[in-house]
């Protein structure tokens, strides 16, 4: 039978693969081939979102071959890696977004995830628990680096729909792990508690990114 970390590592290798592709969706001048670069934008969120979705499934993956959720110390790994890789999106939003609501956005996520990771690092010092750095929070770093490199390119309209697009693809795989598995696999009931207290700040941060989503759609914003 094989190893269940074998597994993990296979896997592992596989999301960052999909992170790390270079995509060639540069979208052309504004007001030129604008249907193409919409279509290349999409094409562009959907594999983010794909490679999103398989970071956290390592989880789910390891549940599965191990007949266990990951241990505390993963969970809080994953936790400050999945916010730290929002903040760092957000402070690169603040600084190059001319929309007003979108930088109120950005400075929301900057706020929020700063808070929840302070949370974080003042319970797992409370507990003497060291995150556990492991596949899932490793490829979700990589994720948010390639996610990053695709936005410095971007400007503008262009900029703010990206991000925009992202975060909703972002929170609602960010929420889906923490239904199915984190909350589910924390052992410790102060960590545990914790994960369902952010909860509902990250579905607010879902719903607004959607609002937003839309009125960029829209030509709003």
């Amino acid at each position: 039978m094989n190893h269940p970390h074998a597994h993990i590592r296979s896997l592992s290798t596989g999301v960052s693969a999909l992170a790390l592709t270079p995509v060639p969706c540069k979208a052309p001048p504004e007001g030129a081939n604008a249907s193409l670069g919409a279509a290349r934008r999409k094409a562009f969120m959907k594999l983010m979102s794909i490679a999103l979705s398989g970071a956290l499934a390592l989880v789910c993956a390891a549940a599965q071959a191990q007949s266990a959720g990951p241990t505390d110390p993963q969970i809080a790994a994953i936790v400050v890696t999945a916010n730290q890789v929002d903040i760092d999106a957000g402070k690169l939003a603040e600084s190059k977004t001319q929309s007003k609501d979108v930088k109120a956005f950005a400075q929301r996520m900057i706020t929020d995830h700063t808070s929840v990771n302070q949370a974080a690092t003042d319970l797992v010092h409370k507990l003497g628990v060291t995150p556990e750095d492991n596949a899932t929070s490793q490829s979700l770093k990589q994720g948010g680096d390639a996610n990053l490199a695709n936005l410095k390119t971007l400007s503008g309209k262009r900029f703010d729909r990206a991000y925009i697009d992202h975060e909703v693809a972002y929170h609602e795989t960010v929420i889906d792990a923490l239904d199915k598995t984190l909350i589910p696999s924390a052992k410790n009931e102060e960590l545990k508690a914790l994960l369902v207290k952010v909860r509902p700040a990250f579905i607010a941060h879902l719903e607004h990114a959607k609002r937003l989503q839309q009125a960029l759609g829209k030509g709003g914003a």
